[in-house]
């Protein structure tokens, strides 16, 4: 996106090079890591800010753009070409290119997953998680419906000049990556644990080690963008097909082995908690498949394969072998941090509680 703001406002045959897109793509990686690790307590204010700073944007857009356009001596496109007009510039039929296009809200809906992995700095976890899923997936629904609306009446109806335009889109999400590899880490799920697994006590209380490992992975699979967008779009791919499996793998445990041993936790639907079950365990995995398919069509080239079932493959086997050879013999499940009850404080106690650690202020 920032790539696409210098074409933009720059000159008008201008693309990036590989290495340009991978050079703002290392410099976001290191912003992040440096956020991740100096503004840990301010985090939960900076997030609250980016969700007023995006409602307010999606505002603008939504006024913006069909207000330019008027004032252009432009027209909107009707109703019937917003909702009704179907355009396949695929060589898949029109039916299956339909369903290629979920691949957009597949990517949106991944989103909530940031609330899962802050889960152990939440304050009453159990309910606020589960809120913040449904309030991340709702938003994503209201807001995502109406900017795609507004984009679909203003813009070009030939739509394959709208396509021909080439923008670079590196994308880094390294706070919510690191409470995650942390955990796992914690729970001994997780290569070289009792070394990432490390909190320091003298930068605020941050997995400084994971932090920095996942800047070197990050770093190292971001290379991928250096050999062609085949190699690019596999990696990022590898966020959708990984994660939709590693979802939907607990919640089918659950319908079709749990039994009476599930116990309802604080936020429960009560009778329809299995088929809400079934239709996201067949939703996951109607995603798993759908982001291995190559969107240009049927027969493609090797620049135009999808290439996500090879990295994938590669990441879920290789986690299968390394559990059958080594954690099986000592994976016990996740650890507890702290107890029950010393992560119960009253609402006039001030504490700050990062990665599980709830520490008073005559502890600071």
């Amino acid at each position: 996106m920032i790539l696409s703001c210098v074409s933009i406002v720059g000159e008008s045959d201008w693309t990036p090079s590989r290495g340009e897109i991978y050079a703002v793509y290392v410099a976001l990686i290191l912003i992040h890591g440096v956020s991740a690790v100096v503004t840990g307590r301010i985090m939960p204010k900076i997030q609250t800010a980016c969700i007023y700073i995006n409602i307010g944007l999606v505002i603008a857009t939504v006024i913006a753009l069909p207000v330019g356009k008027v004032a252009r001596g432009g027209t909107l496109n009707s109703g019937k070409y917003v909702f009704g007009h179907v355009e396949n510039l695929t060589g898949w039929p029109t039916g299956w290119g339909f369903m290629l296009s979920w691949l957009a809200p597949i990517w949106s809906i991944g989103s909530f997953d940031s609330c899962v992995h802050m889960s152990e700095e939440a304050l009453h976890a159990a309910k606020a998680v589960p809120m913040g899923i449904m309030f991340s997936a709702g938003s994503a629904l209201v807001f995502g419906f109406l900017v795609l609306s507004v984009m679909a009446a203003t813009m070009n109806p030939d739509v394959s000049q709208t396509l021909g335009t080439s923008f670079g889109q590196p994308m880094a999400q390294l706070v919510a990556t690191s409470r995650q590899a942390w955990a796992f880490s914690r729970d001994g799920a997780f290569p070289f644990s009792n070394f990432f697994r490390h909190i320091s006590k003298r930068i605020q209380y941050q997995p400084i080690r994971m932090i920095c490992g996942l800047i070197v992975v990050c770093l190292i699979l971001g290379l991928l963008c250096l050999i062609n967008n085949a190699a690019t779009n596999a990696l990022f791919s590898l966020f959708v097909a990984s994660n939709y499996l590693s979802w939907g793998m607990p919640i089918f445990c659950r319908v079709f082995w749990g039994g009476n041993r599930f116990q309802p936790g604080e936020f429960y639907t009560g009778r329809f908690s299995k088929p809400i079950a079934w239709i996201a365990v067949v939703y996951l995995l109607f995603g798993v498949v759908l982001s291995m398919f190559p969107t240009a069509g049927p027969n493609p080239s090797p620049p135009d394969m999808n290439y996500t079932v090879v990295i994938n493959a590669f990441v879920w086997i290789g986690c299968m072998v390394y559990y059958f050879l080594f954690a099986r013999h000592w994976f016990t499940g996740p650890r507890m941090t702290v107890d029950e009850s010393s992560s119960i404080v009253s609402e006039s106690t001030p504490v700050t509680s990062v990665l599980g650690i709830s520490r008073s202020p005559k502890e600071e």
